[in-house]
């Protein structure tokens, strides 16, 4: 029972970095946001987004999950997996088909080499 809470305590701890710096990139380097409102400028395939396509949704959801196992609580983790099937459609059906139209063949070469939800072992 000691283990859960201590694995949730690993999510969001791993969590947290990975949103700091994929946030930081977008303003940096890609000169822009995560909201569709102001998205950035350039694609950016540095840092965690080499490893996985989405670290910024991976990262937020590794941290709902991680409360919900650190409090013990099914509505949180139930709240984790509504929330990437949240994700999930707005990245199929709204953010990839935008980026396509937006950075053309550089996208899809990054698609091509970068899982979408599971980060690759070794960096693109």
């Amino acid at each position: 029972m000691f283990a859960l809470p201590v694995l949730g305590v690993l999510l969001i701890a791993a969590g947290l970095p990975v949103l700091l710096d994929s946030f930081a990139r977008f303003a940096l380097q890609g000169l822009g946001t995560p909201a569709p409102v102001l998205p950035p400028r350039h694609l950016v395939v540095t840092g965690f987004f080499r490893r996985v396509r989405n670290p910024m949704y991976v990262a937020i959801i590794s941290m709902i999950l991680g409360q919900g196992l650190l409090f013990g609580s099914a509505g949180v983790l139930l709240y984790g997996v509504l929330a990437w099937v949240c994700f999930h459609t707005f990245v199929r059906f709204y953010e990839e088909p935008t980026l396509r139209r937006r950075f053309g063949p550089e996208y899809e070469e990054f698609c091509a080499n970068v899982p979408r939800w599971i980060p690759r072992l070794r960096p693109w």
